[in-house]
């Protein structure tokens, strides 16, 4: 396997969900990096990763404990990440995006186009649009310049599966997966022309609706039974 820390992440993601590290159980670097043949960095920055994803927490004793949560938990973080990032997108907009800020956003929109030209996404295309739409929101949330809300929306992504990259999907993933993920990509590029138009009130809502998106994922891999997702979910 290759060493790119978004893989690696990808790859203990799918473990955690394919229940080979059920809730509360540890994870320590130097099995792990044994166990997928790599070196102890990209694992030690994949465990990061997903700790900022809050799927895993650091452990007393070292390395880092699998964390099981509430679906109203989680559904409540995406929310408020819609609306934090809805709030940054309408900042941009009303303050005007500056030519340096646009050229990024579109470098991302080339970028998640050609990630997901292909019928079927294999590793690599969900690497470059995983990367790319990490890039995109985070390009978004510098435009706005507003200190505050970036440490809000640092809280919010922090909680589980609330970040903008937690859920996309992985090879295998149903269809519909896929499907979604295309449409998300749209959003992006109706974000981008708001944004330019300086068009407030739309790009908010575009952002408010993007985060849905998350939240219909996450009903969708539910529903369909993907396997691991549903152990560490309490929807009682």
């Amino acid at each position: 396997m290759a060493g790119h820390p978004t893989r690696i992440a990808q790859a203990l993601r799918a473990r955690i969900f394919a229940g080979e590290h059920p809730p509360g159980s540890r994870l320590a670097e130097i099995p792990l990096a044994e166990a997928l043949g790599v070196s102890r960095t990209p694992i030690r920055l994949a465990l990061a990763q997903l700790e900022a994803e809050g799927l895993v927490q650091a452990s007393p004793g070292g390395g880092f404990l699998v964390r099981r949560f509430t679906l109203p938990e989680i559904e409540d973080a995406i929310a408020v990440r819609g609306q934090l990032e809805g709030m940054a997108a309408r900042l941009v907009a009303e303050q005007g995006l500056a030519p340096a800020a646009r050229q990024a956003l579109e470098a991302c929109l080339a970028a998640g186009d050609a990630a997901l030209e292909a019928p079927a996404l294999d590793a690599v295309a969900l690497d470059a649009y995983g990367d790319m739409n990490t890039r995109l929101h985070a390009i978004l949330l510098e435009a706005a310049g507003n200190a505050a809300l970036n440490r809000a929306l640092a809280a919010i992504t922090a909680l589980p599966f609330a970040a903008a990259s937690a859920l996309v999907p992985h090879e295998g993933s149903a269809a519909a997966r896929h499907a979604l993920l295309r449409h998300a990509h749209h959003q992006h590029h109706l974000l981008v022309e708001a944004l330019a138009a300086g068009q407030g009130s739309r790009a908010e809502g575009l952002m408010r609706e993007h985060a849905e998106n998350a939240r219909r994922n996450l009903r969708l891999i539910l529903a369909t039974g993907e396997p691991g997702v549903t152990p560490l979910i309490m929807q009682a």
